[in-house]
């Protein structure tokens, strides 16, 4: 049975990237009207800011307890704010978890999936990527989404589909490019390895899952990893 933690009003500082990702994607209201501008300038401010505190105590029910176990009253209580006002921005926790998907992972992945304008090897295109994974999520909160993603994806699919096509295919969609280009320039001799783009990043979730299961246990240098794996798939760096 998963442990119940005690709710709180105050968010967490390890939580404090989601509220901020939450209440950057919120636009704000203007008016030709200096006055009223200020005075729907500064609703929008709050509105914004009970969002994020929505969206950060939803991250912190949902780590705490499962997505399936986690109640609206919860979130309300952990937020501080009232349970009706959730619904003046999520119709239920599937949206909340969207949000979270989509303010703290997605605009990642873009960044990250983005072509990148490769003057160097590929393989050093790969491993920036590999190096901004474990930094920017492996090592933040976001790890916790995934978590959850591998943990209640199967009893939960319409948030599978969500993360897949918001994170997943995109970041696919990147590798294989990569891959493609790393196999049009000789970088890459196994011309399979575009069928699974895959493999280019398994060690990254490998990382995911090995740090929160065993790394009380034993301590994993997940860069060092993805370096031999990639010794694997370019061959192995030659000394300068």
């Amino acid at each position: 049975m998963t442990k119940r933690s005690k709710p709180s009003t105050a968010i967490p500082a390890a939580r404090r990237t989601i509220a901020r990702a939450a209440s950057a994607n919120v636009p704000k209201v203007t008016s030709p009207n200096p006055l009223g501008a200020t005075r729907v300038g500064n609703r929008s401010e709050r509105s914004a800011e009970r969002r994020a505190a929505i969206v950060a105590a939803a991250m912190e029910e949902f780590v705490a307890r499962g997505f399936a176990a986690t109640r609206l009253d919860d979130i309300a209580k952990r937020a501080g704010v009232a349970k009706g006002t959730i619904y003046l921005h999520f119709k239920d926790k599937e949206s909340m978890f969207e949000e979270l998907i989509r303010t703290a992972l997605v605009p990642l992945i873009d960044r990250m999936a983005a072509p990148p304008a490769l003057a160097g090897p590929v393989r050093d295109a790969v491993e920036r990527f590999a190096e901004t994974f474990i930094r920017e999520i492996i090592s933040t909160p976001r790890a916790d989404i995934i978590r959850l993603i591998v943990a209640e994806g199967p009893r939960f699919p319409a948030l599978a589909d969500f993360y897949f096509r918001e994170v997943v295919s995109k970041g696919l969609a990147g590798m294989t490019a990569l891959v493609q280009l790393g196999i049009s320039r000789g970088e890459i001799r196994q011309k399979q390895l575009v069928q699974f783009p895959q493999l280019l990043v398994a060690p990254a979730i490998v990382a995911v899952i090995w740090q929160s299961l065993f790394a009380r246990h034993a301590p994993l240098d997940a860069i060092a990893m993805f370096r031999v794996h990639l010794d694997l798939i370019f061959g192995e760096r030659r000394a300068s």
